[in-house]
């Protein structure tokens, strides 16, 4: 079995998920739950944030790239088997099902707003 990677490269971020603070984007909340639904497919998903984990952002030489060419406007980068799938947004379910060949189910109601990815310390 071919196990696809999909790897996201964030903006900088209070947290490694964004899913923190006082003032939550429920986008953020959804692309976590979507990647989590990801996971549950066998795909291998990874996240960077440029403010946890700047030095994955320069070891990558496509996501290095993007940055010299683009600067932050080219994140979030949703890299697809080291090709880029998505550029400068967050996909939603059926798009990143997409870009590893998979469908998917419309999620059954809203994500679960005001969770905290710091673990009950965000603020």
């Amino acid at each position: 079995m071919n196990t696809q990677r999909v790897q996201v490269y964030d903006p900088a971020m209070c947290c490694s998920t964004g899913v923190c603070g006082p003032e939550v984007d429920p986008k953020l909340v959804q692309f976590a739950a979507d990647l989590e639904w990801l996971k549950g497919q066998g795909v291998v998903v990874q996240r960077h944030n440029l403010s946890q984990s700047p030095a994955a952002f320069v070891e990558n030489g496509l996501v290095r790239t993007t940055l010299e060419e683009k600067g932050e406007a080219g994140l979030p980068l949703v890299v697809v088997d080291g090709k880029v799938g998505v550029m400068g947004r967050y996909p939603d379910r059926g798009e990143l099902a997409g870009l590893v060949g998979l469908q998917a189910k419309v999620a059954s109601g809203p994500a679960k707003s005001g969770a905290c990815c710091c673990g009950g310390a965000c603020g």
